[in-house]
């Protein structure tokens, strides 16, 4: 029996960074109140961080650090849900459609992550 490999190749670098830069314009496109430019600050933030650790872990020297950064971007990706939550997107039915899908990329990055951890055990 023959068997048929998967040839789609995930690149989480390259996700978490997308990541990173949807969620920055999606802040750009948000409507200029005084919560959404705190909360926009914080969401590129932390979505830029989550990024950022997992390129750290993939250079990591040790298997403690590699998990150690692998548990911030965990953490800085609930973090970005959080905020993503926290935006107000005004009447803009666009911008409620982007936070709703940059939601659950947060969520599917938490499990990714959540999932390395484990089967780094």
């Amino acid at each position: 029996m023959i068997k048929i490999q998967n040839t789609k190749r995930y690149d989480l670098e390259e996700r978490t960074y997308r990541f990173a830069r949807r969620c920055r314009d999606f802040v750009k496109r948000l409507p200029r109140i005084t919560a959404n430019v705190e909360y926009g600050k914080q969401l590129v933030r932390s979505a830029g961080s989550q990024a950022a650790n997992y390129i750290e872990a993939n250079e990591a020297l040790s298997k403690k650090d590699f998990k150690h950064r692998i548990k911030i971007s965990r953490k800085e990706a609930k973090e970005s849900r959080l905020w993503l939550r926290l935006c107000v997107t005004g009447d803009g039915q666009n911008l409620e459609d982007e936070q709703e899908e940059l939601i659950q990329e947060a969520t599917e990055l938490v499990k990714i992550f959540s999932s390395i951890l484990e089967k780094s055990r």
